[in-house]
C-alpha cells in the first residue's frame, strides 16, 4: 500500500481545516457592520490552502514516502511544541515577542545559525505587525511592548 501514510495525513489535515475553517467563521460581526477584511479573513484564506493541500495528498500521495527516522520525527515533534507555545504566548507577550522567539527557533532548527535566526525572526515580526497594525489596520497583540 503504497502512499498509505501521505493518505492518513491528508485526512488529518482536512479535518483540521475544516475545524479551523468553522473556528474563523465564528468570530462576532464587529461593532458597525461587517469589514472588507475582518478577524475571520486570513484564518479563512489558511484554512482553504489547508483544504487543498490535504486534499492532495489524498488523490496524489508520494509513492515511496518513508515515516520519518528518529531524528527528523524528533524535528517535526519539537516544531509542533514550538507552534503550540507560540499560540499560547501570542496574547501574554505580544505578537513582536512570540513571533520573534516562534521564527528564530523553528529558523535554527531548521540550520540557520541561532543569532540569524532570531534577527531574522524580529524583522520578520516588526515587518508583520507594522503591516497588519498599520497598513491593513488589523490589530495585532502588543502585549508586553504596550504603550498606554
Amino acid at each position: 500500500m503504497t502512499g498509505f501514510g501521505d493518505r492518513i495525513l491528508g485526512l488529518g489535515l482536512l479535518v483540521l481545516a475544516v475545524a479551523y475553517g468553522w473556528a474563523a467563521q465564528q468570530w462576532p460581526e464587529p461593532f458597525g457592520g461587517a469589514e472588507g477584511v475582518g478577524p475571520e479573513t486570513f484564518p479563512t484564506i489558511l484554512a482553504f490552502v489547508l483544504v487543498i493541500g490535504s486534499l492532495y495528498l489524498m488523490v496524489k500521495p508520494d509513492p515511496d514516502a518513508q515515516w520519518p527516522v528518529r531524528k527528523t520525527a524528533l524535528e517535526l515533534v519539537t516544531s509542533v511544541v514550538v507552534l503550540i507555545v507560540y499560540a499560547l504566548l501570542m496574547e501574554p507577550l505580544g505578537f513582536i515577542i512570540s513571533t520573534t522567539m516562534a521564527v528564530g527557533t523553528l529558523s535554527w532548527r531548521m540550520g540557520a545559525r541561532p543569532r540569524m535566526a532570531f534577527i531574522t525572526g524580529l524583522i520578520s515580526a516588526v515587518v508583520v505587525f507594522v503591516l497588519f497594525n498599520y497598513g491593513l489596520d488589523l490589530s495585532l497583540p502588543a502585549g508586553l511592548l504596550e504603550v498606554e
